[in-house]
């Protein structure tokens, strides 16, 4: 295990962390929806910081965190689809990545309802992001791929977070990197 994180940390460092998901990919369709999660740091940092926050929390709190994420982030796909903007969208997902990371490294006392008031806030930028991105056809397919790909990135952050629990020094370090790549890209956004 121990390896393997140093290998995950290697390739943070190593790779531009800064590369924003949201130009120059696919746009329409399931394949475009799935890959957009995986094609920038931005989102795919911040899916993962939500599995490993809701793997610290006990009872229906550990799927309450991720199930909130994704049914408000299908809100905000919706209201992006539809051309409505959030001002600050970059520097609000960026502030995702900052907190969300944080927050699984050093938030263990914190009320279930505030957490999951807080990752459906940024959930809300993250599905406006898609639905302004998406193309002219196949919404319904594109919706589809990226909810599948953000609830897998969940629950690979929450076997990740689960992973680490006995070794909370590695969380907090994971949960850390996460926090500093975030507040690198609220200045590169």
């Amino acid at each position: 295990m121990e390896e393997f994180m140093k290998k995950i940390f290697a390739l943070l460092l190593l790779s531009p962390v800064l590369a924003f998901a949201h130009p120059g990919h696919l746009s329409e369709g399931w394949l475009a929806g799935v890959q957009h999660p995986f094609s920038g740091w931005d989102h795919l940092l911040a899916m993962i910081a939500v599995g490993l926050w809701a793997a610290t929390f006990q009872g229906k709190a550990r799927w309450l965190i991720p199930t909130t994420f994704v049914s408000v982030m299908i809100g905000g796909f919706v209201l992006g689809a539809q051309g409505i903007q959030i001002p600050m969208l970059e520097q609000g997902i960026a502030a995702s990545v900052l907190v969300l990371g944080l927050a699984a490294a050093w938030l263990k006392k914190v009320p279930a309802g505030a957490a999951i008031f807080m990752v459906g806030l940024f959930a809300l930028f993250h599905g406006v992001a898609h639905g302004a991105e998406m193309g002219s056809h196949g919404a319904f397919s594109y919706a589809c791929g990226f909810v599948m790909a953000t609830a897998l990135l969940h629950v690979t952050g929450f076997a990740l977070g689960t992973a680490m629990s006995r070794h909370q020094w590695i969380l907090r370090l994971t949960g850390s990197l996460i926090g500093v790549i975030g507040f690198s890209m609220l200045f590169a956004s």
